[in-house]
């Protein structure tokens, strides 16, 4: 299983607390240090759909141009964003096999982990 993030999350910080407790062993990749690659953003688009990872209510993304905002219509459009400001990603991102969840829901991680 992968946990990724930024380390300074606070969202991030009580997932991982919640993984921890459970006894729940993951790996861990920081976006600001390893960035994300297309294909791992495609894969994700593929899956869940780019608009349920896009963090439209991070405090970076309402920094964003107001002209660059407009054309992200499409995951092509929203991709080189995601990589150049990963801090848009919701976070953290879990992938465990076929689970694959975008922030902290201690409901959805019971549900998933604790079967």
């Amino acid at each position: 299983m992968t946990v990724y993030r930024i380390p300074n999350c606070d969202t991030v910080k009580k997932a991982l607390t919640w993984l921890k407790a459970n006894h729940i062993d993951f790996d861990v990749h920081d976006f600001k240090k390893l960035g994300v690659s297309s294909k791992k953003l495609k894969e994700w688009n593929k899956k869940a759909g780019y608009e349920k990872f896009l963090n439209k209510k991070s405090s970076v993304w309402k920094d964003v141009d107001e002209r660059v905002k407009e054309s992200i219509v499409t995951a092509d459009a929203a991709f080189p964003l995601l990589q150049e400001k990963t801090s848009i990603i919701k976070r953290p991102v879990i992938e465990d096999g076929k689970f694959l969840f975008f922030g902290f829901d201690e409901q959805a991680y019971k549900e998933h982990f604790l079967k």
